[in-house]
């Protein structure tokens, strides 16, 4: 405790929740479930295929929570991240790779590249997950980073990716919503909509019981595609077959966490679904 030129005790401020909050953990528990991810990435392939996949390659793939579920999924499994962004990879080498086996560690490549230059094995998955391929605001540009995907993808590879819809998904409007594992309010902030270009700037808030608060922890200037603009532009980039898979509701009307491929959705407020391009 010190005291200032009066004489008076001057008391050493305290740091918030917000000041020493890890921006990416706290995405990981409120947003990306990978375990779930990869259970039905896992699971549909080998419903599709008849045989487990080993080689998964995940683009925009940030923390690489998603490759490090999958080498720990099974031995045999190996994984492949791609992101341009050399801060969140180094944070998921540190808090996420560093903390498996060695043998896992030695099955995991993480990539700080442009997923449209990046030059992998041919992998028997891509995952493009949490609508990162949204980045791409033009049509040409992200029918380019479709073509690109198959190219890279084995002969009986598969796509998988997701996106979401509904009429909020067309509104500026704030949803806030309490994440008990870390204790925090998660706010998903659609703040610019434009309904003539399609592009939409969101971001991502956290709250904690101290009052305090982290703004704009993530920023995302995206386009909002549609699904049946993105069936189109992967029927065209040369895709034999795409399947859309909608999460179910449970009695009580919140969303139950399967998904099911089905031809016809409901004009709900919003819904998530995920899609696989089989080459």
């Amino acid at each position: 405790m010190a005291k200032n030129r009066s004489g008076k005790k001057k008391f050493k401020q305290q740091p918030t929740r917000a000041d020493v909050a890890d921006r990416h953990q706290l995405y990981e528990l409120s947003v990306q479930c990978a375990e779930s991810e990869i259970d039905f990435v896992d699971d549909t392939y080998r419903e599709l295929r008849g045989q487990r996949a080993k080689l998964l390659r995940e683009d925009f793939c940030g923390t690489a929570n998603v490759c490090c579920e999958w080498v720990s999924k099974r031995k045999n499994n190996h994984a492949i991240g791609v992101d341009i962004d050399q801060e969140v990879l180094d944070w998921g080498r540190e808090q996420k790779v560093n903390t498996l086996s060695s043998g896992q560690q030695k099955r995991i490549s993480l990539i700080s590249d442009d997923v449209l230059k990046a030059a992998t094995k041919s992998p028997d998955i891509v995952s493009a997950m949490n609508f990162s391929y949204w980045l791409f605001k033009r049509r040409k540009d992200l029918l380019k980073y479709f073509k690109t995907v198959r190219s890279v993808l084995k002969n009986d590879g598969i796509f998988f990716l997701d996106a979401y819809g509904g009429y909020d998904s067309f509104k500026e409007i704030v949803e806030e919503r309490y994440v008990d594992e870390g204790d925090f309010n998660y706010i998903w902030e659609q703040e610019k909509y434009d309904p003539i270009s399609g592009d939409l700037i969101s971001h991502i808030h956290f709250s904690f019981p101290d009052g305090s608060r982290l703004d704009n922890a993530f920023t995302y200037d995206w386009r909002l595609w549609t699904v049946p603009e993105i069936q189109d532009l992967l029927n065209e980039a040369g895709f034999s077959k795409i399947t859309v898979y909608l999460q179910g509701w449970d009695e009580d009307g919140e969303p139950d966490g399967i998904f099911e491929p089905t031809t016809v959705g409901d004009a709900d407020a919003g819904w998530i679904c995920y899609l696989t391009a089989e080459k």
